[in-house]
């Protein structure tokens, strides 16, 4: 049976990955995941594809106590109760979110880092993801190796690049594919799997420096082509998203099992 060998919970957008041993999912996924994201002065998303630098400052997220730390890479540190600002909408591939401008040390902290003006921003649980309903997130260490070997690599590609949700072992190269339009057991949650991931040049950086260091995509098209999402769009896919049907806990170590599908799902 497949199991849950990493957890990557992202409090900011594009800063860099925390590892909790356990997580709970409930309809919009890990509520401390993506609370925070950052924009610039003209209110566009500011990303790792601006600045792959971003994964160097390590977040801390106290979601009980609305506190946020940021920890920058000359030792700086950024701290403090979340207060909220005025509300501010942001657009998340033609899809607005709406959340409020963070008052507190972190905006000038990553503008002084940064060298240019920089808010971060608050919005509700689960709004800021990439897709729609794409709350969760998964892929397989043998993916990760089956591109790898791909590329010529002779080190195993580090998980952390693709920033997904959780990473499963004991699955065959790619088995994740085969979980689209069904559901999946997961420590005490339930998922429906709704496609795969398109994936873009972000995935070509380094996970600890945000440097340019291997052309996943290139690699990735060669040996798998491409395919359509939920919109018909083409992109190049690589793992799978979904969204919680049945809430509950999730834990490293915990089994992954399809379960069985009812008429519903098989015309949704």
């Amino acid at each position: 049976m497949p199991a849950v060998t990493r957890i990557s919970v992202a409090p900011v957008k594009g800063l860099g990955l925390v590892h909790p041993e356990s997580v709970s999912l409930d309809r919009h996924g890990v509520s401390e995941n993506r609370r925070f994201h950052i924009v610039d002065a003209g209110g566009r998303r500011f990303n790792q594809l601006r600045n792959g630098a971003l994964v160097r400052i390590r977040p801390e997220y106290d979601a009980g106590h609305e506190r946020l730390t940021l920890h920058f890479p000359d030792g700086s540190v950024a701290d403090g109760e979340v207060a909220l600002g005025t509300e501010v909408t942001t657009d998340f591939y033609d899809r607005p979110v709406v959340g409020n401008y963070v008052e507190g040390p972190w905006s000038a902290a990553l503008s002084e880092w940064a060298g240019l003006s920089l808010r971060l921003v608050q919005s509700p649980p689960g709004l800021a993801v990439d897709r729609g309903r794409g709350h969760v997130s998964l892929i397989s260490t043998a993916s990760l190796a089956e591109l790898a070997r791909s590329g010529d690599r002779a080190e195993p590609v580090d998980g952390r690049r693709f920033r997904m949700l959780f990473e499963l072992d004991g699955c065959a190269p790619h088995e994740e594919d085969g979980w689209v339009k069904r559901h999946l057991r997961i420590g005490e949650a339930t998922i429906r799997i709704r496609g795969d991931v398109g994936r873009c040049a972000i995935t070509t950086q380094n996970p600890e420096t945000g440097e340019p260091d291997f052309d996943t995509l290139r690699t990735i098209s060669a040996y798998r082509g491409f395919t359509e999402n939920e919109e018909g769009k083409r992109h190049i896919p690589f793992g799978v998203y979904g969204e919680v049907t049945e809430p509950g806990r999730v834990t490293i170590g915990d089994g992954v099992e399809l379960v069985e599908l009812s008429l519903l799902d098989q015309t949704t």
